[in-house]
């Protein structure tokens, strides 16, 4: 790489890193993650590495040059983050001995260049592509991709006015380039090209509101979202593996080992990220490559199943669990049938359990068109789902109660009457309770389920079982509720019921009224016993 770019800083880099030949450098890079870079040894002693280390640090030097070392800044756009030569090891890169890169050895590492700050004689604009003859138009890609290496401070908007600029024009040429699919982009360049969407876009995520401030945010609808500073390159930077991905020119044998399972994990790590435009390129992204490399298909799953444990289980925090369940969404409706029994486990084990959290209504209706989608794909799972709901159903927060309730709705809608039949008793019990809801909204979305035609019909054919059980429901709304507008809708319910069977209501009236006079019955018993009581105690008293 530095016989390419004679003149450029990584030359001096790569040349450094090459003592380094028998050594593996690990760097832990994540939100608020405390790890720095260590050196591994993968053979041999330890020798030259402790002389090296006695050695201590070099004297900066007072060249142009004295911005580069090893090691990577904890913050981004700090305004000196220094540049570090990255080993990682991607397993799907591995091949036969020989057959590694100029950037690797025979065990597969590939050498990652980290983000170096920009000195502000390096940024020049080059030419065009359409400037240059066909057979230079990949040498001057790659020196497009090493000026889109440099990072700058976004903090300052007076800094590096001109530098910014240049890369941003040079970024919307790499994004024109690789869409018109003029030219095959070689498989160098390509590695090249992945190698600078991961320098810019894997960095570690400015910590959210509640972090910084140490307090507890109350409504997360009424968060204000974050505003990425970087945002006009990171945009041109998403564009451009976004049009690689989905380029009729990309072969997927070879973008496979350059997409590779290290860098889809960090792809949907940046779902983390405040900023709500950053999170839609990443879901368009992540679903392209999901539907492009079937290879990484189970990963991606498993990988999606991982995040959403964390979230449930531990933070109860994450930013972008909305846009997971929509790549989820498109991915449950591209299942075969008959559906496998790994992908029921995972509605039961991972998106049913999503109903927990208390900030459910950031992504409700992504996660209730997931599950419909479940049910009408397999009939069978509606009695698992509705017991779902039923387990995780809450007892305090009536908003989540409402939402609840709209999720029962939708999966009713496609429930089949054999299945209706096995959830009815305990579902219609905690209707019933909601019925009763001191609450007017959960009253009120509890009746809006008898304007469902679907539903209705389900009850009626079921009346015999369901009736008996909200009919006291009803007769307590009537006689106590303090809502006029629930007092209406109950009436309006139990005139159906009537119209219904009226030999059944007429029969679930007499059993009410029964159940009200053995209760006032116990009552009187009650009162007549404590009566008796303070009586023979005033007697006693009188005695002594």
């Amino acid at each position: 790489m530095s016989h390419l770019f004679p003149n450029s800083p990584l030359s001096g880099e790569i040349r450094t890193l090459s003592c380094f030949s028998s050594y593996r450098i690990d760097l832990g890079l994540g939100r608020g993650d405390k790890r720095v870079s260590r050196i591994v040894p993968k053979g041999g002693k330890f020798t030259m590495f402790k002389k090296i280390i006695k050695r201590g640090p070099k004297k900066g030097s007072k060249s142009k040059d004295s911005t580069v070392g090893y090691g990577l800044s904890d913050h981004r756009g700090c305004g000196e983050v220094s540049r570090a030569d990255i080993v990682v090891n991607h397993a799907s890169r591995v091949g036969p001995p020989g057959s590694a890169g100029p950037n690797s050895d025979i065990s597969g590492v590939i050498v990652v260049a980290a983000p170096v700050m920009a000195p502000a004689d390096v940024i020049e604009a080059l030419p065009m592509f359409r400037e240059v003859p066909v057979s230079d138009r990949q040498v001057l890609f790659l020196r497009k991709l090493q000026i889109c290496c440099y990072q700058f401070d976004f903090t300052d908007s007076l800094k590096s006015v001109k530098e910014k600029e240049i890369k941003r024009q040079t970024l919307s040429e790499i994004v024109d380039y690789v869409q018109s699919g003029t030219g095959k982009i070689h498989e160098n360049v390509q590695e090249e090209m992945v190698k600078m969407v991961a320098v810019n876009i894997f960095r570690c995520l400015p910590p959210s509101l509640h972090e910084s401030l140490g307090v507890e945010v109350v409504d997360l609808e009424e968060e204000e979202p974050y505003v990425e500073p970087s945002w006009p390159h990171l945009q041109l930077v998403y564009d451009v593996v976004l049009r690689y991905v989905v380029s009729q020119e990309t072969d997927t044998k070879v973008a496979k080992r350059y997409l590779d399972h290290v860098f889809v994990l960090k792809l949907l790590d940046l779902f983390d990220s405040e900023d709500p435009r950053e999170r839609q390129y990443v879901k368009t992204i992540v679903h392209r490559i999901y539907m492009k490399f079937m290879v990484h298909r189970p990963f991606i799953r498993n990988a999606i199943k991982n995040i959403f444990y964390r979230f449930v289980y531990e933070t109860g925090r994450h930013p972008g669990i909305g846009e997971l369940l929509e790549i989820l969404g498109s991915i449950i409706n591209g299942f075969a049938l008959p559906m496998k029994e790994e992908h029921k486990l995972f509605l039961v084990q991972v998106l049913i359990p999503l109903h927990k959290p208390k900030s459910i209504s950031l992504y409700h209706n992504q996660l209730s068109y997931c599950i419909t989608q479940f049910v009408e794909k397999d009939y069978k799972l509606a009695d698992t789902v509705i017991r779902g709901l039923l387990k995780y159903w809450p007892v305090t927060n009536c908003h989540k109660e409402v939402i609840f309730l709209g999720e029962l709705e939708e999966v009713l809608e496609v429930t089949q009457p054999a299945e209706f039949q096995c959830c009815m008793v305990p579902l219609f019990r905690q209707i019933a309770r909601c019925l009763n809801s001191p609450h007017f909204q959960v009253a009120e979305r509890a009746l809006f389920l008898w304007n469902n035609e679907l539903i209705i019909s389900l009850i009626a054919q079921n009346r015999n079982i369901v009736l008996p059980i909200i009919f006291e429901a009803f007769e307590k709304n009537i006689q106590t509720h303090w809502n006029q507008a629930i007092h209406g809708l109950t009436i309006n319910v139990r005139k159906m019921f009537l119209e219904m069977d009226v030999e059944l209501f007429d029969k679930c009236q007499q059993q009410y009224e029964e159940k009200q006079a053995r209760a006032k019955e116990v009552e009187e018993q009650r009162e007549s016993t404590w009566k008796r009581l303070a009586e023979a105690a005033e007697e006693h008293m009188v005695t002594v």
